[in-house]
């Protein structure tokens, strides 16, 4: 019968030892390795907020959590920062898996140029909509002389008049030049000396003109309430229609103020 020599009981032992250590390795690699690998590959990662950062901010948010960015739109809106980012999705708050694209809205640097509306003949309120529609501002109004009252009349851009369908910056101011309803119409100035108070007012109404009042009390010659003065005169005088004539009252004020 055949005898193992001692080599051969040697190499069998190592071969054995061998396989033993492989075996172990390969133990401790699964459990210590590769399952906590495994485990945390693909977390969930919470999505920062990237609104108003720069570029360079935001790729270094994204960086820090594993993300990548795809910009899918680019807008100008006034007042905001160029280059900045204005909309993400996921939002901000959201859980993700690393790896995952971030899609952006970027502010661009210059703003896109836009079409005047046609609003002359307009109400301020109607042609304050249809300029917001056409995304620009409407700044105070300038207000005329014209019989058009709160009528869009003419429109200005940087001081200057424009015109229906000019082409100007999105976000820039428009002003509406508006008519004041009384225009530059003059009349002549009505005689209201000796008349009533109460009866100088309507007519003075009538004509759109204004009446102010001053209460002088006893005046001999005329009865308490009567017109005794008022400037401008009748005498050949003439005033813009909604202009105001001084006139001064016989008697004391019904309101109980003094005479001056």
């Amino acid at each position: 019968m055949a005898k193992f020599s001692t080599n051969s009981k040697t190499d069998i032992f190592v071969h054995i030892g061998i396989i033993i250590a492989l075996f172990l390795i390969l133990f401790f690699s699964f459990f210590f390795v590769y399952l906590p690998w495994s485990t945390n590959h693909g977390q969930s990662i919470t999505v920062p907020d990237l609104k108003g950062l720069t570029m360079d901010e935001m790729e270094k948010a994204l960086d820090d959590r594993d993300l990548d960015y795809e910009v899918s739109d680019c807008t100008f809106v006034a007042g905001a920062k160029p280059l900045s980012i204005l909309t993400q999705y996921p939002k901000s708050g959201s859980s993700v898996k690393e790896g995952r694209k971030i899609y952006l809205t970027i502010v661009t640097e210059k703003a896109p140029m836009v079409k005047v509306p046609d609003v002359i003949g307009r109400s301020t309120s109607s042609a304050k909509n249809q300029l917001l529609s056409a995304q620009l501002v409407a700044g105070q109004s300038e207000i005329i002389a014209a019989l058009e009252e709160n009528t869009v009349l003419k429109m200005k851009f940087n001081g200057q008049e424009i015109k229906p369908g000019t082409l100007i910056p999105k976000g820039s101011t428009v002003v509406f030049v508006v008519g004041d309803g009384l225009g530059d119409q003059m009349i002549e100035v009505p005689n209201l000396v000796g008349m009533a108070a109460d009866e100088a007012e309507i007519l003075a109404s009538g004509q759109n003109l204004v009446l102010s009042k001053r209460y002088v009390g006893i005046v001999e010659g005329s009865a308490d309430g009567t017109i005794v003065k008022q400037r401008p005169s009748a005498e050949g005088n003439k005033i813009r229609i909604g202009d105001v004539i001084d006139v001064e009252i016989a008697g004391d004020d019904p309101a109980g103020t003094p005479p001056n």
